[in-house]
């Protein structure tokens, strides 16, 4: 670990000097990646530099242990001595976290696709009170909630909603959703009061960005219709729906909540993009055995991940076995911070584990 970590303080040293050369400041594409690259090391460098002090300090007190005949002295050197053991201790912890491989779609923007599933109209209901909840969330950390499409059942609820999250982190904290969550609960149309069980399958994919997928328009059909369901005075009489289909791979892609034609058809191709994108991060997953099992499902939309029981009022993530009772309706607002770091954490530590493994 400690090699590696003077190949990062040299590799810093070598990004601060390229950065204050002339010929860098002219390239405008290579001063960002060099500033995120910069940014992005700079906690590592910092702990390192801040573990090797507490190391001397320990060296030190050491020294004066073995030289020094003042008790006072040695008092002070002991002192010195714990201190610095103490913090070498948390530094070289912090330092492990550091150095575990950052996912590199953490920083980008989302898409989620919320589809409802076994239930009928209670999936439905279910699926629109669970994109509630991550509009909620997303609120609460002022990030931009975008939907692209929409397939209502007249009930209030979705059979299917596509919506983009934009802001700092929000695939980073998101990303664990993905897959399959069941309710339990009485439908408010149940005469008998009897629990249900239904399902909605959750999506969470980093967006694409132009340079990520390129998409030859020749296999892509592109069909223009009118909107259905709610929306703006015009949304339902002119064509300016737009749908289009991937050929090589069937993927279709509806977008109708712009009044603009050209501003659905730019949301259907970014939507494309998003998906492809998604289908080779999987498929590269997928190849890594081991990589993926180290995960803490990110990806697999048919794993059923979570369960929200009403009549008991508890929330449990079937993939870390946590419980969460009393709370379920905080959740249900969007209070999601302590599923997501706890599913942070073991993720951390699977791959930690990993690490010292190899």
């Amino acid at each position: 670990m400690f090699e590696h970590l003077e190949e990062v303080l040299t590799h810093y040293d070598e990004v601060m000097a390229e950065l204050s050369s002339p010929e860098v400041t002219g390239s405008q594409s290579r001063f960002k990646n060099l500033m995120k690259e910069q940014s992005d090391l700079l906690p590592v460098v910092e702990a390192y530099q801040a573990y090797k002090k507490a190391k001397q300090d320990e060296q030190d007190a050491l020294s004066i242990l073995d030289t020094e005949n003042d008790e006072d002295m040695k008092t002070m050197a002991k002192e010195e001595l714990a201190e610095g053991k103490k913090q070498e201790a948390e530094l070289e912890e912090k330092l492990k976290m550091l150095l575990i491989p950052k996912d590199p779609n953490d920083d980008r923007n989302i898409v989620l696709e919320i589809r409802a599933g076994v239930g009928g109209d209670e999936a439905a209901l279910f699926a629109a009170d669970l994109f509630r909840m991550y509009q909620r969330y997303a609120e609460a950390h002022r990030w931009k909630v975008e939907i692209n499409s929409m397939n209502e059942n007249g009930l209030g609820g979705f059979k299917e909603v596509t919506a983009t999250v934009s802001g700092q982190g929000a695939y980073s904290r998101l990303k664990y959703e993905s897959g399959v969550h069941r309710v339990q609960r009485v439908p408010e149309t149940e005469s008998g009061g009897r629990i249900h069980t239904s399902t909605a399958s959750v999506a969470v994919m980093p967006e694409a960005e132009d340079v990520d997928v390129s998409i030859d328009p020749k296999y892509v059909r592109i069909d223009v219709m009118r909107a259905s369901g709610n929306g703006g005075q015009c949304v339902n009489t002119t064509d300016s729906a737009v749908r289009l289909t991937h050929i090589p791979t069937g993927i279709v892609i509806y977008a109708q909540t712009e009044k603009s034609q050209l501003q659905n058809k730019d949301k259907a191709w970014a939507l494309l993009r998003t998906k492809l994108y998604e289908m080779e991060r999987i498929r590269q997953q997928n190849e890594e055995a081991e990589e993926r099992r180290s995960q803490i499902g990110t990806g697999d939309r048919s794993e059923k991940i979570r369960t929200y029981n009403f009549p008991q009022g508890r929330v449990t993530d079937h993939r870390i076995k946590l419980t969460v009772y009393g709370k379920i309706d905080q959740i249900m607002n969007g209070n999601l911070d302590e599923i997501i770091d706890s599913l942070t954490a073991a993720d951390q530590a699977e791959k930690l584990s990993k690490m010292q493994e190899e």
